[in-house]
């Protein structure tokens, strides 16, 4: 090949070599002067120009620019100390029966309370402001919630604490038991009757074997006055309430014997008062007290009375209290065998009469010096016997 041929193509081959050295010089360093290819030995080099840089990459779009969320805070946490307190409420246990119930349960309860004291009214079956402070009463005695109704610890607590109410505590009254004795009995058992009848002045007259009219007013008097059903028959109730007021009746009560008058006494000087039914005859004038039944005089005293400051009240009186064994309240001394008749003033023993005589004074009372005499007048003077002081 000719030699001037060979040239241009060596010529291109350089070209293209540097060419290819400058891309690669572009991927792999950022500056690095270009370097000269060699000249082939023997020919003449001619300068020439580096080849144009690449063209810059196309420039990337803008990015948004990035917002950050707005910072949010939280809302502050309070401390425990300034959490407000919560009060959980007591439950309230379920009423077994409160205010506005009616009925035998009712009774039941109010017959209970009654028994403890906190109910002091009709047993009637009707749940009202006074049972609901009864309940009340008892859950705050026995440290129960106080809310005046029936739960079922109150109930539990009221059962434990009582009895099984009677029918009689249920009725609200007292119930009539059988008649012992009634209109048309007759025989001893009336005797007996009549005669403690008439020993508290429900009977007048002889007494009789025969239970009539007057018999039957007899006894619905006597039960009436004390809070018995009356019937105008007598119960058990009615004859124990009787023999626990009356003595024995004795022979002589029980046949209309009269009692014959104590040996030397007589009715002369006797108020009047003193000679019908039975009195304490005292009299002022001759310091002297004489018991009186029926007109007949069995028994007489030496008896002394107030001073001038605490006289003995004058009249007719009714014996309205006895009392064995009393002792003054209010000027602390003994008085035996007391049978009160005007307030504090009573016929009774007194030891310093006894022992002094008419030396002194009462304190108003009709003072006795005869023990044996007096220890027989109190067995005999009943309530409701008259006192007659008189001068």
């Amino acid at each position: 090949m000719d030699s001037n041929e060979t040239r241009p193509q060596q010529m291109r081959g350089l070209v293209a070599l540097a060419a290819l050295s400058l891309v690669l010089a572009g991927c792999t360093a950022t500056a690095s002067t270009p370097t000269t290819p060699p000249t082939p030995a023997g020919t003449s080099s001619a300068p020439t120009s580096p080849p144009p840089p690449p063209p810059p990459p196309p420039a990337a779009a803008p990015s948004p620019a990035l917002t950050s969320p707005p910072a949010v805070t939280p809302p502050a946490t309070p401390s425990p100390s300034a959490e407000p307190s919560v009060t959980v409420p007591t439950p309230v246990a379920p009423s077994l029966l409160a205010e506005g119930a009616t009925g035998d349960k009712v009774r039941d309860l109010q017959a209970r309370l009654k028994q403890l004291s906190l109910y002091d009214e009709t047993v009637d079956g009707v749940y009202g402001p006074v049972t609901t402070s009864g309940v009340r009463g008892f859950q705050t005695k026995n440290t129960l919630t106080a809310t005046g109704a029936l739960d079922q610890a109150t109930y539990d607590a009221l059962i434990a604490a009582t009895k099984n109410p009677s029918a009689e505590d249920l009725a609200g009254h007292l119930i009539p038991g059988p008649a012992l004795l009634k209109a048309g009995s007759k025989g001893a058992q009336v005797r007996d009757l009549q005669a403690r009848l008439k020993q508290i002045g429900w009977w007048s007259g002889d007494v009789t074997d025969t239970y009539g009219s007057q018999t039957k007013a007899a006894v619905t008097g006597f039960q009436a006055k004390r809070g018995i059903p009356e019937t105008g028959e007598v119960d058990q109730r009615t004859l124990d309430r009787l023999r626990a007021m009356t003595r024995k009746p004795t022979s002589d009560d029980l046949n209309n014997v009269k009692p014959k008058p104590a040996a030397g006494l007589t009715t002369n000087g006797l108020d009047p008062r003193c000679l019908t039914g039975r009195a304490m005859c005292v009299s002022k004038a001759t310091n002297k007290l004489v018991w009186v039944v029926d007109g007949v005089p069995l028994a007489r005293v030496d008896v002394r009375f107030g001073s001038q400051e605490l006289p003995t009240r004058e009249g007719s009186f009714r014996v309205f209290q006895k009392s064995r064994d009393h002792v003054s309240t209010l000027y602390h001394t003994s008085m035996p065998y007391a049978m009160f008749f005007s307030g504090g003033q009573a016929v009774h023993y007194s030891p310093d009469f006894a022992a002094r005589g008419y030396n002194g004074a009462s304190h108003g009372c009709v003072n006795v010096r005869d023990l044996k005499t007096i220890t027989w007048l109190f067995d005999q003077v009943r309530i409701g016997d008259a006192v007659i002081v008189y001068r």
